[in-house]
């Protein structure tokens, strides 16, 4: 029962981790009706801006916020400069391979500027392990789970109690009819990629310190987060969070339990959950269901 309670914790942790990342893919998704595949290097981007403001002498939080700051910018900047133009399209697949570029480069650039070697990543606290019963738990865990709770209540207070975040929901809706009633739309879906890149760089500077900082370091967290974006429903925020949760708690469970899975194949728990879904519920958990008319 003990390892049970453990690899459960553990589990939720990294859950919210993915949630995180899979909450950006989503907002990503619900602006422009793509899957971005560079959200995990544009993540990892801005960690490393994290801990370079942070060599230079700012304190960590500090350097966090200057990353996320620097995040929404990459991502308003992307999608105005490398979207927009083909957002127009019928065909997504132009789109899908421009983000599929951007990833390269993003690894690349990173590689470049700061060396492939990993790096230490400082933790946001530090003490003892805190002990809830027979089960451990890192402060840093403490930290990441607050994180994910309090980015999630504020993205909910944007969206249901501020004009910014009705507009944001209307262009992302229906854009035809938001540009009828004078919304803008174009700076609305610029301003959802920018939250989506701040939210990620926000999980990866968190993951950094048990991931170590390096251009590859997210590689695995993307193919779990997709999981979770795809098992909650792409157009469903809280489906990325409650789909984020289940993902993690599985890939632990199934590792600890599961002996010819381990440690070294958990990342086929994510595939499974992805064919799964994709069988019996397209939509995903939370995802609305489409009708169309024959």
């Amino acid at each position: 029962m003990h390892v049970f309670l453990q690899q459960l914790v553990d589990g939720l942790t990294w859950g919210a981790l993915y949630g995180a990342f899979a909450l950006s893919i989503v907002l990503v998704y619900r602006a422009s009706g793509i899957v971005n595949f560079a959200q995990g290097e544009m993540a990892m981007f801005a960690a490393f801006f994290a801990w370079q403001f942070h060599q230079w002498g700012a304190p960590l939080y500090v350097a966090i916020l200057g990353a996320m700051a620097v995040a929404f910018l990459m991502g308003a900047v992307t999608e105005r400069v490398l979207i927009r133009p083909l957002a127009g399209s019928p065909n997504h697949m132009p789109l899908v391979i421009i983000t599929l570029g951007l990833m390269l480069v993003l690894n690349s650039a990173a590689g470049w500027i700061w060396g492939v070697q990993s790096r230490e990543f400082p933790s946001t606290v530090s003490g003892p392990v805190v002990t809830l019963g027979t089960v451990a738990v890192s402060r840093q865990s403490l930290v990441i789970v607050g994180a994910v709770v309090v980015v999630a209540a504020l993205l909910f207070l944007l969206f249901q109690r501020t004009r910014v975040g009705l507009a944001m929901r209307a262009a992302a809706g229906n854009p035809d009819s938001a540009e009828l009633v004078g919304i803008p739309v174009g700076r609305m879906l610029m301003i959802g990629w920018g939250l989506a890149a701040a939210i990620g760089a926000l999980a990866a500077s968190l993951a950094a310190p048990q991931l170590f900082l390096q251009p590859n370091m997210l590689v695995a967290s993307l193919i779990y987060a997709f999981a979770a974006a795809v098992l909650g429903g792409l157009d469903s925020p809280v489906g990325a969070l409650v789909g984020g949760l289940c993902v993690g708690v599985a890939e632990n469970l199934a590792g600890t339990y599961i002996e010819w899975i381990g440690h070294d194949f958990k990342q086929a728990v994510a595939l499974v959950l992805i064919l799964g879904v994709l069988l019996f519920r397209p939509e995903g958990l939370f995802g609305a269901r489409k009708v169309a008319r024959v």
